[in-house]
């Protein structure tokens, strides 16, 4: 039987440690479903941006005024009736715990890859504030998703289109126009 409770607007969070390709995936995601797009890093207040400049890795103290500006976004997002996209590492359970409060259905598509794998990517590319030496520290602090958790781990050891459609594909999302 049909649930007559309307169905609340969803955020995919494209997740996992620097260098998994969140933004790549997450600008896929977007594009091919139409929705609303947020990168996380544009919402660290400055004194994060310092702290990884200097390699300096961030506390949860740091991370929880940046974590609820983010679940606010998505709140704003689901209040105008929109569903969106937005990267974040989400390496903890509680750091998903505070995005899974936001006024939305918030499902995660978890990046994984190994560290030598993601270690040679951050080598290859350059980020504002984001050095390699951070990986480890995100390595040690990452928990995986949890059965209990709504969304889908990832490889990145595929191509980004390939990753894109096996991940609507397990969560049964369909990108626009695309039939059903």
């Amino acid at each position: 039987m049909p649930s007559s409770q309307p169905k609340r607007p969803v955020c995919l969070v494209v997740m996992g440690p620097s260098g998994v390709g969140k933004t790549t995936i997450a600008k896929l995601l977007s594009q091919q479903l139409g929705w609303h797009f947020a990168e996380a890093d544009d919402f660290h207040p400055a004194a994060n941006v310092e702290k990884m400049r200097a390699g300096v890795p961030l506390t949860d103290e740091d991370r929880w005024p940046w974590l609820r500006l983010m679940r606010d976004w998505i709140t704003e997002q689901a209040a105008s009736g929109e569903n969106c996209v937005v990267t974040c590492s989400a390496l903890k359970r509680r750091y998903r715990d505070i995005l899974r409060e936001a006024e939305a259905q918030v499902r995660f598509v978890e990046l994984s890859g190994t560290p030598d794998l993601v270690g040679q990517r951050i080598a290859g590319r350059s980020h504002a504030y984001m050095p390699a030496s951070l990986l480890t520290s995100q390595y040690a602090t990452l928990e995986p998703l949890a059965a209990d958790e709504d969304g889908v781990q990832a490889s990145v050891e595929r191509a980004p289109d390939d990753i894109v459609a096996d991940a609507l594909r397990r969560l049964e999302i369909h990108p626009a126009g695309a039939r059903v």
